[in-house]
């Protein structure tokens, strides 16, 4: 398996492209994750995430999938790994695992608490309390690349988004390497955290995370969970056509498309797509986005 690097990658100051994938719970959902995963191999992303259920509910089979990946085709996978519900020892396990299957890029979360993401946070009581802690811990077990979570619109649970930049900047001082943000539709709020973060003098490259709308009731059930503005004019043009998933679909593809571009003219270091393991948007959105910097 490949050592490359996501830290190396984001160093040579080209955009970087990337998709995050989900492990799925049966077997028709991971035919449909390979299907996916296929299709988008072609495109030669940067790298790929798969994401870690709450609790830990999906490790194992996120670790082997991230190591098939890494295995069994061209794409540079990432790893998550949440601190929520695991003790210390069950972590050092983890990033063992991780690094015994040749990954070396992780993604460090707190994570949400299981069953209900909006219930109060406990930690394990031999756990970590702060993704920082998680950071440290990773780092402390070889030459690892570490992301960690951003929130344009401020994590839920923070006070205040100068609290919730103070704290993105910890994690970075702690070792992380970049960020990859919540999904938003807003540029605008990326733009404002970006400004709030270099204040604190902190440099790490924090990469949009971008979910193209496919469903409208899904992304607006995602949306209150992370606590995503959801543009009412979106809305508006999602509703009418709500009954039409390729009108719908049509739609998300323009919006998203067009933050893709301008965050991408106001300097992103990258744009990172949450697929819901489909491959039709964001191929969509990536074609757009190719035939725009051709006819730049």
């Amino acid at each position: 398996m490949t050592s490359r690097s996501i830290r190396d990658l984001l160093a040579t100051g080209e955009p970087t492209f990337s998709f995050e994938f989900f492990p799925p719970r049966t077997d028709d959902g991971e035919r449909t994750l390979w299907q996916a995963l296929r299709e988008l191999e072609s495109l030669r992303p940067s790298f790929v995430s798969i994401t870690y259920g709450a609790g830990g509910s999906t490790r194992d089979r996120t670790v082997d999938i991230t190591e098939r990946i890494g295995s069994e085709t061209t794409l540079l996978p990432m790893g998550h790994l949440t601190a929520v519900d695991h003790s210390v020892a069950e972590l050092r396990r983890v990033i063992g695992q991780y690094a015994a299957a040749g990954v070396h890029n992780v993604l460090a979360l707190r994570g949400d608490p299981p069953g209900d993401p909006q219930a109060e946070w406990r930690k394990h009581i031999e756990g970590l309390e702060y993704a920082d802690e998680l950071v440290r811990l990773i780092k402390e077990h070889g030459d690892f690349t570490v992301g960690v979570a951003a929130f344009p619109e401020k994590h839920p649970r923070s006070p205040d988004q100068e609290t919730d930049a103070k704290f993105l900047v910890q994690k970075c001082r702690a070792g992380a390497d970049f960020a990859i943000t919540q999904m938003f539709f807003y540029v605008d709020d990326w733009l404002r955290l970006r400004d709030r973060v270099a204040k604190h003098g902190c440099e790490a490259p924090i990469i949009p995370g971008i979910m193209p709308v496919t469903n409208v009731s899904q992304i607006e059930r995602f949306a209150i969970l992370s606590g995503a503005a959801f543009p009412p004019e979106l809305a508006e043009k999602l509703h009418a056509v709500e009954d039409d998933a390729s009108a719908v679909r049509a739609i998300g593809v323009d919006w998203a498309t067009a933050m893709c571009e301008r965050l991408l003219a106001e300097g992103a270091p990258g744009l990172h797509f949450i697929t819901l393991n489909r491959s039709t948007a964001t191929r969509e959105i990536w074609n757009r986005l190719q035939l725009s910097s051709v006819n730049r």
